[in-house]
């Protein structure tokens, strides 16, 4: 689908080579991928045991009393985390400019090895700042890991290959919450971030595998003409409202996820009395759930578009997050298996198949970039909002229903979007 004023007898590009979605250098980024989601994902599932060493409990009633620190405390420490991913656009955007393969393994290094020093933290919020060092290198990973498997890939393979992406990134955050449960009390926050070493001692075996897209090496300007470098964070006007309102829906969804993930370790544990084991078991059962979820979505962004599916899904995230923290252990338990696991991941692929559709090669990993930070801010404002009406009413679930209802509404938006399923990245977004 070509851009607005571009001649439909454009120059069609040079050929390139593409791969299917299990070529090694798309399983390579996956591994990336997943030691991302390892890292990242360390502070949410150990925030009880974080809360219980820097924190206080108490005999009373109120959420500072159950889980050792308060709602806003807990809201404005994960807030700070991740705001800080705002940085990885200029990470991101870096991509465009020296190359998918350096910047991927680069920042992935970087993040796991911040991570691994958070292990030792002396109180709360000295690790929530070394954490938030290391996420702006952990976000713009995962971000240009997407661009990697989309412009590696055809058509037909595109949705698969970021669906391999994101169940990468999610068997490493739910790798996190498994080696905490079945290591019990053994397994404190501080051996939990410094597993992150292990990740990073591999990274250099699965950086042999990555390899440079075609599709950006054919467009990369010559060394010498400053002119067609692109400029971090710099989208042609062309593009800006289909990203303004990408944006606006990333930034939605990401309101309502960034809570309901962030704090379902605390509520679980802390509110509704579910062990560390039996939070082992959920996560555990989320494997198959999410992978289920991740092969829906894939096989109805490619069967009934990406705008479609991507809505439909959208709307499940938002009441799946509502029914976690409004119905007890059951809702705890079933909510966030179907909304934040099989509704999410069924998300994954059609959204992120959209996000790379839509832009052409030369400001696909800054267009990411951008997404990313409205993602960000969505999970920011959304953590912040949480907290504070968790703490007002002396609930998560008021918190939860608050976060969740306009969510739902916002999934209108897809409409506005172009539909690219079956299209060539040449076709539905070639460079102008």
């Amino acid at each position: 689908m070509p851009l607005p004023g571009q001649p439909p007898d454009a120059p069609r590009p040079l050929r390139v080579r593409l791969h299917g979605w299990r070529h090694p250098a798309i399983l390579s980024a996956a591994f990336v991928s997943m030691a991302a989601g390892f890292a990242q994902f360390g502070a949410t599932a150990a925030l009880g045991d974080v809360a219980a060493a820097f924190g206080e409990l108490g005999e009373g009633t109120t959420i500072a009393d159950q889980v050792a620190l308060s709602g806003t405390t807990l809201g404005v420490g994960l807030a700070v985390i991740r705001l800080a991913s705002v940085a990885s656009l200029p990470l991101a955007g870096l991509a465009d400019r020296r190359g998918r393969r350096s910047v991927l393994i680069g920042c992935c290094a970087g993040g796991l090895a911040l991570t691994a020093a958070a292990a030792l933290s002396p109180s709360f919020w000295w690790l929530v700042a070394v954490f938030a060092l290391g996420r702006p290198l952990l976000s713009a990973t995962n971000a240009v890991a997407g661009v990697v498997a989309a412009e590696e890939t055809r058509s037909a393979d595109r949705a698969k290959a970021i669906a391999l992406i994101t169940a990468g990134y999610g068997t490493g955050a739910g790798l996190t919450a498994l080696v905490r449960g079945v290591g019990g009390g053994q397994v404190g926050f501080r051996l939990l971030f410094a597993l992150a070493l292990v990740p990073l001692a591999l990274l250099p075996f699965a950086g042999r595998l990555l390899e440079e897209p075609d599709r950006y090496a054919r467009l990369r300007a010559p060394a010498g003409d400053a002119s067609l470098r692109p400029r971090l964070g710099h989208v042609a006007p062309l593009l800006r409202p289909r990203l303004v309102l990408l944006a606006a829906l990333t930034f939605a969804i990401a309101f309502v996820t960034g809570p309901v993930n962030a704090f379902l370790f605390v509520y679980a544990e802390g509110v509704v009395g579910l062990t560390p084991a039996s939070t082992a078991l959920v996560v555990l059962a989320a494997a198959p759930v999410g992978l289920a979820g991740l092969l829906t979505g894939r096989w109805a962004a490619d069967r009934f578009g990406r705008r479609r599916t991507a809505g439909l899904a959208h709307v499940a995230v938002a009441v799946g997050g509502a029914v976690t923290y409004t119905s007890g252990v059951t809702g705890a338990v079933a909510g966030y298996l179907l909304g934040a696991i099989f509704a999410a991941s069924a998300y994954a692929p059609s959204a992120g198949a959209l996000g790379t559709e839509v832009f052409p090669t030369s400001v696909r990993a800054t267009a990411a970039g951008w997404l990313t930070v409205a993602g960000v801010l969505g999970a920011v404002a959304g953590l912040l909002a949480f907290g504070l009406v968790a703490d007002a009413f002396g609930s998560f679930g008021p918190a939860a229903v608050a976060v969740a209802a306009p969510v739902a509404l916002a999934a209108v938006g897809y409409a506005g979007l172009p539909e690219t399923r079956g299209l060539e990245l040449e076709e539905s977004a070639p460079e102008s």
